[in-house]
C-alpha cells in the first residue's frame, strides 16, 4: 500500500483487492457483479468513507472493463487498483493500464478532443457569420437571406406533396371498392352449406 497526501486535500493509495474470495460465495452468473461489490466494500473500509456508504466510491470504466473482460462468469482473482479519496468521494481506477486499454483510452481521448476543437470552430463560425450580417445592415442579398429562395422550392414541394396526396386518396378509394366486392361474394358463398363452401375453397 502506498499513502501520498498532496497539497490539495488528496489522499492516494494504492491496494491489491483480493475478489476470489468474495465472489466464490456467490452463483456463477453473478460473479462479475459480486466483484465490482467487492471493490468498493473494500475502499469503503480501507479508505475510511462516512457512513460506509458505497455511492461514494466511484469506479472508473476501465477497472470496470477490466473486471468484465472475461464475461460475468469468470472475473479476475485480484486486481491492483489507485484510489483517490477528494472530501469525502473516492474515485478508483486501475493503477497498470494493460496495452489494449491504454490503446483505447488514448483513442477516446484524441474523439474527445476532435469534438471539442469542431464545437469551437462551430461557434467561431455562427460568431463571424452574425458579425457579417451586422456589417451589410440593410442591404438584401441572396446570401443574408437565403429563406426567399427556399420558399421557391417549397411551393413546388406543395405542389407535387398535394398531387401525391390526390394519387393515394384515389389508389385507396380503389382498393375499397374491390374489397367491398369480395365481401359480396364472400357473404353469398356463407349461404351455402358447408360441404360445398369446403369444395369451393378446395379448388
Amino acid at each position: 500500500m502506498a499513502d501520498k497526501k498532496t497539497e490539495t486535500n488528496k489522499l492516494e493509495r494504492e491496494y491489491v483487492i483480493p475478489l476470489r474470495s468474495k465472489w466464490k460465495r456467490v452463483p456463477r452468473y453473478k460473479r462479475a457483479n459480486k466483484a465490482i461489490k467487492a471493490i468498493k466494500e473494500f475502499l469503503v473500509k480501507h479508505m475510511k468513507v462516512r457512513d460506509r456508504d458505497l455511492k461514494k466510491i466511484k469506479i472508473d470504466k476501465y477497472l470496470n472493463e477490466e473486471v468484465w473482460f472475461r464475461g460475468i462468469k469468470k472475473p479476475p482473482a485480484r486486481i491492483k487498483v489507485k484510489a483517490i479519496k477528494e472530501k469525502d468521494i473516492v474515485k478508483v481506477e486501475l493503477s497498470e493500464m494493460p496495452k489494449k486499454l491504454k490503446f483505447k483510452k488514448a483513442r477516446e481521448e484524441k474523439r474527445e478532443q476532435k469534438a471539442a476543437e469542431i464545437a469551437e470552430g462551430k461557434v467561431k463560425a455562427t460568431e463571424k457569420e452574425k458579425t457579417e450580417v451586422e456589417k451589410k445592415g440593410d442591404e438584401k442579398t441572396p446570401q443574408a437571406y437565403p429563406e426567399k429562395s427556399s420558399t421557391k422550392i417549397s411551393t413546388k414541394d406543395k405542389e407535387e406533396a398535394k398531387e401525391k396526396k390526390s394519387a393515394v386518396v384515389e389508389a385507396g378509394q380503389k382498393m375499397e371498392k374491390e374489397n367491398a366486392k369480395k365481401v359480396k361474394h364472400q357473404t353469398k358463398q356463407s349461404k351455402q352449406p358447408k360441404h360445398q363452401q369446403r369444395k369451393a375453397l378446395a379448388k
